[in-house]
């Protein structure tokens, strides 16, 4: 049985896109490609998703071309894909054909690890991970890796010169370009976390005196010309989605903006800069972004930017995602309140991560409002 009028039901048009319902699948790593080329076993766990009603789907983070892009970091990051060289983008094509065969949508994620990618790692170990001002980030945050991975990542390395900057901004546009080739519907820039990107934004992270750091405006131009080296890549029609957060892997209460004109200011600068659609990642979806108002950071943000918006975070599930890690989750039916917020206008989609990656039958059982399934651990091992 299926439920006429479901708010996360009703389709989403996106810069020419159709979009079936609201539920996007959230991009985790999964590190099932050897070499960074996904194989059929990663085109037929995403196939399955689309096959299985979702909306539109977001891969893992792919590495962009950049020597330093990838490597060793907070969690296990071997076999992360890429999005360069004959191999990966073959992969990649099976999988987009894969997925629309199905009729699903496909973009991929877009990442650069900066700071949190450990020296002497990846595909290229030589190369030096990339910092704005050769800061990895507070001494005193609220993080949770061992010290084994924090005490080398403390010690200050050089600020990146602006020829690095170039170089990476380059190698965003040269992926967007191959993703575009490879039949990608769209792509998604992963700004967020305290990578690269979220690191130029932080001010914590940021003490340049130079053009790429100041005041927010001024922090956000890199992720700004990423996108426009993007929007070059692929042309007018592909819509761009542009992930950010407030919490940072180096600190859960990090801070990006303070206040709701600091926030306007830098979406403003991204959407002029080619930014179709935002996603708002926080560790719990309807928590309010800031003390004078009930608001969440996805509903700030669509006020703010005047653009569509996504929210994500402990959709379905009663932990965050570092409190999964301790048991897994127990299901949590939050759906109610997720699909008051669509039908009120608060935002647009809603982004689904660890439930997808556990059940593909997610989005039929909240169709026929179904039980959810417990999400086991497990599930980070497998690509079921």
């Amino acid at each position: 049985m299926t439920f006429q009028n479901d708010p996360l039901l009703t389709s989403f048009a996106l810069r020419g896109l159709e979009l079936r319902n609201r539920i996007v699948m959230s991009p985790m790593t999964r590190g099932f490609s050897p070499g960074g080329i996904p194989g059929q076993n990663v085109a037929d766990y995403y196939s399955r998703r689309a096959e299985r009603k979702v909306g539109l789907i977001i891969t893992e983070g792919i590495g962009v071309d950049h020597p330093a892009a990838l490597g060793a970091g907070s969690m296990n990051e071997d076999n992360v894909p890429v999005l360069h060289g004959s191999a990966a983008l073959e992969g990649w094509k099976r999988v987009v054909d894969s997925v629309h065969a199905a009729g699903g949508l496909i973009f991929p994620q877009l990442w650069h690890m900066g700071a949190i990618r450990q020296a002497n790692s990846g595909p290229s170990p030589g190369t030096l991970s990339c910092r704005p001002s050769g800061i990895w980030g507070p001494e005193h945050g609220l993080a949770s890796m061992p010290s084994a991975y924090l005490e080398p990542m403390m010690r200050l390395t050089r600020p990146m010169s602006d020829s690095e900057i170039a170089d990476v901004i380059a190698g965003f546009g040269s992926s967007a370009a191959n993703a575009k080739a490879s039949g990608f519907d769209g792509i998604a820039v992963h700004g967020a976390h305290g990578y690269l990107i979220d690191s130029f934004f932080w001010r914590e992270t940021n003490k340049r005196t130079d053009q790429w750091g100041g005041d927010i405006g001024a922090r956000t131009r890199f992720g700004a010309e990423i996108v426009r080296s993007i929007r070059r890549a692929v042309g007018p029609v592909l819509p761009i989605m542009f992930r950010f957060s407030q919490w940072k892997l180096q600190d859960y209460n990090g801070r990006t903006v303070s206040t709701p004109a600091e926030l306007e200011s830098m979406l403003r600068i991204l959407a002029d800069a080619g930014v179709d659609i935002f996603d708002a990642s926080t560790r719990r979806y309807q928590e309010p972004a800031f003390a004078e108002s009930p608001l969440t950071l996805a509903g700030w943000t669509k006020k703010l930017s005047g653009k569509p918006c996504m929210a994500v975070g402990g959709v379905g599930l009663q932990k965050d995602l570092q409190g999964t890690f301790e048991n897994g989750s127990e299901a949590c039916d939050n759906l109610a309140d997720v699909r008051s917020r669509i039908a009120g206008g608060e935002f647009d989609l809603v982004a689904v991560g660890r439930s997808i990656l556990g059940d593909p039958d997610w989005v039929i059982k909240v169709e026929r409002r179904e039980p959810l399934r417990r999400f086991n651990l497990q599930a980070f091992a497998t690509l079921e």
